[in-house]
């Protein structure tokens, strides 16, 4: 509980002081208690032992017996182990929750104004979005919310892959199938069986793949017809994108899309900067750099490709491209990439790289936020029941399905367009929470039976906890009583873990936008829930007299409104029926 630490801080100074312990930085040894039992904070006292030449208990006590007088109406100091220990007193509390419930953003304090562009979900055109777009896209959208919650300018790439070699076969492959009488929409109506022909055709056909290679020269030097071929196959695959981001519900839009394509006529350039400032290599015709002390397996220092021996780019220079783009048109300040933990040396060396050549400087920062596996219940890759990789949109599809077979199972008689609606809530939201719930650098093992519960760490629990509220706020026919400002008692201990838990939701987004790391989110909202349950279930709300009762209503709604907010934040509905 950081709002605490100053208070606490401001009477353990002098009372050290006075012990014979001054120039401790205050701030680092205020610790929260890992036993919270035993108070909310907590300062260890084994480090001050040596210094007295008395036992930890005995100078947590004497420390504990000077602090209480001045903590009277803050906190209460206790002795525990050789520990410290400061417990926040229910006035203070509520205070805290008086001023919490006052704020504009529920105490979240919009104090960073940068511009970021955040760099996420990434699919290829003329492919299928499979499992592992789910966590890029999941992710990326959350720290969007958060990042822009917290008062940063945020822009919203997604880097799709549009442009190079494949496109030659894929653009014949289209030709032939129309030749056949198959319009284009049909033929990219399973882009996974299109892009798979299209492969099979380039590797056992030897004029087919001639006919590929011309077709990418034509691209490359933007035949007309050939264009409209490509333009096909993009407009038609963001169709199906857009069928899978608006199932998701994240923020995505056509407007935020910067394909490969975008980055191709600014290649040269890249290279010519480079060039101009002596920091180009050849390494058997290719054109490289060496940006630090990466080594192959032979030990030889590992080039950074910029043009390749027969002319062609390398990711490295259109993941350039894109940083001075980014950084020269977009003004950002911060370059934020949602790309899997296997691009890890890459992005270090682009980065590397582009400081280097003085395409990122002193104040810009560049962030690859990596991501691990969704596994299987075997612990390898999840796959589809053919051994594939998992389509996405069947994913969803099924997570809806099964969602909405609890909800007809809990409400039989509730209206089908209600079903769906409702179904679609809490099935995608229980599987973007299942996603964002682990650190994202861990792999996790999707389970439908888990993730689909509605107890336990789950998108359901927290999505029940918030329409429970909702109910019980709309059963009392006073809500226009909640608008005017309360003063809270919390007399009991329910209700007080529960202002303890709402008064750390300020925190834990903060962290969470430092940190890049929506499970922080994630960790605490289950918390606040847990907290809630427990209240709801020791504190009668609406069958107690009128001053009690509208507190217990006030913190409901306070509760609601932190469910709601900390939901939205992992891009995840708050329904109010469930």
């Amino acid at each position: 509980m950081r709002d605490l630490i100053k208070p606490v801080s401001e009477v353990l100074g002098p009372v050290l002081a006075k012990m014979g312990l001054a120039d401790f930085d205050l701030e680092s040894i205020i610790g929260p208690a890992t036993d919270r039992s035993h108070g909310d904070l907590a300062i260890p006292c084994h480090q001050f032992s040596r210094i007295l030449k008395k036992s930890p208990v005995a100078i947590a006590e004497e420390a504990a017996e000077k602090m209480n007088d001045q903590l009277k109406g803050i906190a209460k100091a206790t002795s525990v182990a050789g520990f410290l220990n400061i417990t926040a007193e229910s006035r203070w509390l509520g205070d805290r929750l008086s001023e919490l419930a006052e704020h504009p953003t529920y105490g979240v304090e919009k104090n960073t104004t940068r511009t970021v562009v955040v760099d996420y979900s990434s699919p290829n055109i003329a492919k299928e979005m499979h499992v592992g777009h789910l966590r890029s896209t999941v992710i990326g959208d959350s720290l969007v919310r958060i990042l822009e919650f917290k008062g940063n300018t945020v822009i919203r790439e997604n880097h799709v892959g549009d442009w190079g070699t494949p496109f030659g076969m894929l653009i014949e492959r289209l030709e032939d199938l129309e030749s056949e009488g198959i319009q284009p929409s049909d033929a990219l109506s399973d882009l996974g069986i299109f892009y798979r022909d299209a492969r099979s055709s380039f590797d056992s056909d030897e004029k087919f793949r001639e006919r590929a290679r011309k077709r990418v020269v034509a691209l490359q030097s933007g035949d007309e017809a050939t264009m409209a071929r490509w333009k096909q196959l993009v407009d038609l695959s963001f169709s199906y994108f857009d069928e899978v981001y608006d199932m998701l519900g994240v923020l995505l839009t056509k407007d935020d899309v910067r394909g490969e394509s975008y980055y191709d006529s600014l290649l040269p350039s890249v290279v010519e900067r480079l060039d101009d400032s002596g920091l180009l290599s050849n390494n058997l015709g290719a054109e490289v750099m060496y940006p630090g002390d990466w080594v192959n397996r032979e030990g030889n220092p590992l080039p950074l490709i910029i043009r390749k021996g027969d002319g062609g780019y390398n990711y490295a220079t259109s993941d350039l491209a894109c940083i001075i783009d980014r950084t020269e048109r977009l003004g950002a300040d911060d370059l934020i990439y949602v790309v899997g933990t296997e691009q890890k040396q890459h992005f270090q060396m682009v980065f590397a790289a582009a400081r280097i050549a003085g395409f990122l400087h002193e104040k810009h920062t560049s962030t690859h936020v990596p991501f691990g596996l969704v596994l299987g219940s075997d612990g390898g890759k999840l796959k589809s029941r053919s051994g594939g990789a998992v389509r996405l949109l069947d994913l969803l599809k099924e997570a809806i399905q099964r969602a909405s077979a609890a909800v007809i199972n809990r409400n039989p008689d509730m209206d089908p367009l209600e079903i769906q609606s409702i179904a679609k809530s809490i099935g995608i939201g229980a599987v973007k929470y299942s996603d964002l719930k682990a650190d994202r650098t861990k792999d996790y093992i999707f389970d439908w039976e888990k993730m689909l519960s509605f107890e336990g760490e789950t998108g359901p629990y927290l999505q029940y906890a918030h329409a429970r509220i909702r109910s019980i706020l709309a059963r009392s026919g006073d809500e226009a009583s909640l608008e005017k400002p309360l003063n809270y008692t919390l007399p009991s201990n329910e209700e007080a873990r529960l202002a303890r838990e709402i008064l750390a939701f300020p925190e834990s987004v903060d962290i969470a936008a430092s940190e890049l790391a929506p499970h922080r989110i994630c960790k605490h909202l289950h918390r606040i829930s847990q907290a809630f349950g427990s209240f709801y279930e020791h504190c009668p709300v609406l069958m107690v007299d009128d001053s009690l009762r509208i507190e217990r209503m006030s913190l409901c709604a306070l509760t609601g409104d932190i469910l709601q907010i900390g939901l939205e934040l992992l891009g995840i509905d708050a329904p109010s029926r469930m």
